[in-house]
């Protein structure tokens, strides 16, 4: 059947074109009930004959049809595995889609899982179910008709068959109106919380049902705490007319009563808005996109330097919040002050899913909890459950649902419960759920694109490729490593020069574009590297066997070959698909043992002399043309082998050897960068280091001024040179402590498309072009670079998204975050095996360094740990000690003794436990000693059974 619209629309050259829309209506799509004996047989069983789940409110069994918004707001509860046998309509779906991506990928999901039998019904295309939009009707007036139609003809059909007689339809919709004319009707029809709550069987999903109305869940009585939320349609006029400024929402950490919004856009005069106080903040959320009105110059404030954590014991203590916020203003000083602005509605919520820990109420009976996120970023949130006893000392994880005008907290639901707090695992994935890594199985969709086993290379993988088995070729790793990304060769040529090679993994000879496998890569963007595992870009399979140049297999390599002079001058530049077979897998040690053992003279040995050689040659131009070497404390841990606990930390011993592979890769990178710019200068997927801002410097030429020294930052080789003049030959330290603090002055490395971007330059290497080649196997943007060097040397063709600036900007946008992410995941699971080490160590006294100055703290590094602590001056009343702050050299006077940064001191460490949530590596100074100053005989409170005190809320929300 065949139903079309014709209408009439007026061109931009004034002309007329006639549309004709056609829309197929058919009578054989299916109801998707297996005992249906009107339908044709589905293909699969979808929905079950016998629903198992029953309701007080309906005992017959039954099918949910939820309605576009149940499915919009209440997808914690769909996913709950309890929830089966769920007709999703093509209405809904597609309303969906517009509206919630991510909301529209967790159903499909669910639709694509065999054990929740979700059946996605084509009600827009059945005969008998397709409605018109009538004259005057509104498009939600129009779906919700098109959802009741459904209802209705799935109760007619189902009592057709004999089989299906008994099943039942139930209408799912929070919507009024919605449910009062589906009774009228004749359909069964409840809100989502009558349903869950009927389930007596399963009372535990009622946790899990979301806030819809905010003004039903508020709990003071009438009292306003925040202005009104300006309409959407208002904030877009004013942001276009410019009275309004849109931007990031970034909460922060350290006061609760503070934030910054960075504001969206080129040639804005005000680029950082700071936020200061309750009502200015005006209930947004990190990561927010909103609307800010800027105050008057008079208003502005400067930044505070208060630390303050939202503590309140009850509802009662937003009356305190005036004086806090008076006492910020009085922290600064009007010549620091910035521009001020108040938040005065929200463009986009970008809530997600977030972990953290109950604070029971102390009112006995309560079902109304504070939970307070892991991340102190977060705001706590309300919400209600009657699990509260068995969730006290677990990591939970909370979805917002809303945050009224009248409400101190926004308010929430219990999502699920990850396990004990503390625990290994249980705070491994609330690490990597915190920073939104994904970590979870491979789906079957992409397993299926990997190639069969046995595997060997075929006739057809040899086109474009040559064959280079006969060479030399050597990997060298960490130990350990089994995700081999890059081996080398070097070998003497007949006309007196040499050839080196750096032969990397060919990943995206396994990766095709666009299939399930490349969009599940792309998505996680980088492997991320724990202090105990690792979570993978791309499958075992790939990761630790075909694509890992292990030694003694073939496997296939993408090439860069370059002919040498003994000056490490590059005469000529190869590009080639291979195929190796790798000689050796070495560890740095064992690669260095070998160039330094008079003995061994074999061609793995020669290969890596003469590679170590040319690399020195190589380091000494980059350095020579202004590129940094800096430093970082990066520690490893020694895990025992039955418990998996960390049993010793040191700081990585670097060796000649890890220069050399460095040295190699970062010349494959800038001669790979060059030829696919040269080939697509539009499309080039490259990585720049922006020059940081002059300001970022003041610190580390203030530091070194304070030991006699003069650092140079006019340009990065300025830097270099004057840095590597830093020297102090009775503090043989200090140079490295200078370089670290370099290192916290650069800006963040990132990936663009060379059609959005002008500037290419790389500041840390000097180099005026860069990419990355040399990783694919663990690096998204490694795989794009090697489609482009395929389509410029032939081995392969491009692909339309390859040539779309836009769509490559989008990628680059994912990766640079998915790698920020990574960056900070592993900095957590530091932190968090630092914290299991010292756990049972009780206390311990180390010497280390002062690597920065605060107001009345010193900021400590352990170099034998790599650690960094803050050591905070108080009394042993716990007033504050008598603390002096200059600014300007940077010290810090402490009852007439004074610190500078660098100054060796001696601290004793402890592992501060009183706070499960936010266990502490805690530092107090021992040397020198401070008359007045405490330091800690015992580790911090705990509770009498041992476990760490958790701090209850005495709020009943």
């Amino acid at each position: 059947m065949l139903k079309s619209k014709t209408f009439m629309k007026k061109t931009r050259s004034g002309g007329v074109l006639k549309i004709v829309r056609e829309h197929y209506l058919r009578d054989d799509i299916g109801c998707g009930c297996p005992n249906c004996e009107t339908c044709p047989a589905p293909d699969s069983v979808v929905l079950q004959p016998e629903p198992p789940l029953r309701s007080r409110l309906l005992p017959d069994p039954h099918y949910l049809l939820p309605d576009t918004n149940v499915l919009l707001h209440q997808m914690d509860i769909l996913d709950d595995p309890l929830i089966q046998n769920v007709i999703v309509l093509q209405t809904v779906l597609q309303e969906v889609r517009k509206r919630s991506a991510p909301v529209y990928k967790r159903i499909k999901d669910a639709i694509n899982n065999p054990d929740k039998h979700f059946y996605t019904f084509t009600n827009e295309h059945h005969r008998d179910t397709y409605i018109e939009q009538e004259q005057g009707e509104g498009a939600n007036d129009r779906n919700d008709r098109a959802i009741r139609t459904a209802a209705k003809w799935y109760n007619r059909h189902l009592v057709k068959s004999k089989e299906t007689q008994q099943l039942r339809i139930l209408l799912i919709t929070n919507d009024k109106r919605n449910k009062e004319k589906a009774v009228e009707e004749g359909i069964s029809a409840f809100t989502c919380e009558e349903y869950i709550k009927s389930l007596d069987a399963n009372p535990e999903l009622v946790d899990r049902l979301a806030c819809i109305s905010d003004e039903a869940n508020d709990i003071e009585s009438g009292r306003v705490l925040f202005p009104d939320h300006i309409a959407l349609s208002k904030l877009q006029q004013g942001i276009k007319s410019g009275i309004y400024l849109q931007g990031t929402y970034r909460a922060s950490r350290d006061n609760y009563l503070e934030a910054t919004v960075w504001v969206h856009g080129d040639g804005v005069d005000n680029k950082e808005i700071l936020i200061q106080g309750l009502r200015s903040l005006n209930r947004a959320v990190h990561e927010d996109i909103v609307a800010v009105e800027l105050l008057s110059k008079e208003k502005w404030v400067a930044p505070s330097s208060v630390v303050l954590q939202d503590e309140a014991e009850n509802e009662e203590d937003i009356e305190n919040e005036e004086e806090k916020e008076n006492m910020l203003k009085t922290a600064g000083t009007r010549s620091m002050s910035k521009p001020t602005g108040r938040v005065i509605g929200i463009i986009k919520r970008n809530w997600r899913p977030y972990c953290g820990m109950l604070s029971k109420s102390l009112i006995k009976e309560a079902r109304k909890h504070l939970f307070t996120p892991a991340d102190r970023s977060i705001p706590r949130i309300r919400i209600e459950t009657r699990q509260a006893d068995a969730l006290e000392g677990q990591r939970i994880i909370v979805a917002i649902d809303g945050w009224p005008k009248t409400s101190r907290y926004p308010n929430g639901h219990f999502v699920r419960n990850l396990g004990t707090a503390g625990d290994k695992e249980t705070e491994t994935e609330v690490l990597l759920l915190e920073h939104d890594v994904p970590h979870q199985p491979f789906s079957q969709a992409v397993l299926s694109f990997l190639p069969q086993m046995p595997w060997k290379i075929k006739d057809e993988d040899m086109k474009h490729r040559i064959d280079l088995r006969h060479l030399c070729v050597c990997s060298v790793d960490p130990p350990g490593c089994t995700d081999i990304d890059d081996a080398l060769h070097c070998r003497d040529l007949e006309n007196g020069n040499l050839e080196v090679g750096v032969h990397i993994a060919d990943v995206s000879h396994f990766i095709r574009p666009g299939n399930a496998l490349d969009q599940e890569s792309a998505n996680r963007g980088t492997t991320v590297y724990l202090c105990d595992r690792r979570i993978d870009m791309v499958p075992d399979l790939l990761s630790s066997n075909l694509c890992s140049l292990r030694s003694d297999v073939d496997r296939l390599a993408f090439s860069c070959i370059w002919e040498m002079n003994h000056n490490a001058e590059i005469l000529k530049t190869t590009f080639t698909k291979s195929v190796i077979n790798s000689k050796a897998s070495l560890t740095y040690a064992e690669a260095q043992m070998r160039i330094d053992s008079a003995s061994m003279n074999d061609d793995i040995t020669k290969s890596l002399r003469g590679l170590n050689k040319l690399a020195k040659i190589l380091k000494k131009k980059r350095i020579d043309n202004g590129a940094l070497t800096l430093s970082s404390p990066e520690v490893r841990f020694h895990i025992d082998s039955e418990t998996h606990d960390p049993i010793d930390l040191q700081t990585k011993e670097l060796k000649e050897t890890n220069s050399m592979v460095e040295e190699f890769m970062l010349l494959a990178n800038i001669s790979v960068a060059q030829k696919i710019y040269d080939e697509f200068p539009e499309f080039a997927l490259l990585r720049k280091h922006p020059a940081p801002p002059p300001a970022n410097y003041d610190i580390l030429v203030k530091a070194a001024s304070s030991k006699d020294l003069e650092i140079k930052t006019d340009s990065a080789k300025a830097l270099a040179d004057s840095l590597d003049l830093a020297d102090n030959p009775n503090f043989p330290y200090l140079n490295t402590l200078l370089r670290i603090l370099a290192t916290r002055c650069m800006m963040q490395a990132v990936y663009f498309c060379s059609g959005l971007d002008s500037d290419f330059h790389h500041y840390g290497l000097a180099s005026p072009i860069y990419t990355h080649f040399t990783s694919p196997i663990r690096r998204y943007a490694d795989v794009i670079v090697h489609r482009f060097l395929a389509a410029a040397i032939g081995a392969d063709c491009t692909y339309p998204d390859l040539t779309d600036k836009n769509k490559l900007g989008d990628i680059c946008k994912n990766i640079n975050f998915r790698h920020k992410m990574a960056q900070y995941s592993q900095r957590s699971s530091v932190a968090f095996h630092t914290q299991l080490f010292f756990k049972n160590k009780g206390l311990v006294d180390e010497e280390g360094y002062i690597l920065f100055v605060r107001k009345n703290a010193i900021v400590v590094l352990i170099p034998k740990f790599g650690l960094e602590g803050t050591v905070f001056f108080e009394e042993k009343d716990k007033r504050k000690a008598k603390v002096i702050y200059n600014d300007e050299i940077p010290t810090i006077t402490v009852e007439n003794t004074t610190f500078y940064m660098f100054d060796k001191v001696k601290v004793r460490i402890t592992l501060d436990a009183s706070n499960i949530q936010h266990q502490k590596i805690r530092m107090a100074l021992v040397e020198p000693e401070i008359p007045g100053i405490s330091i800690p005989k015992t580790s911090p409170q705990k509770s009498t059974n041992g476990e760490p005190v958790i701090k209850k809320s005495k709020i009943e929300p």
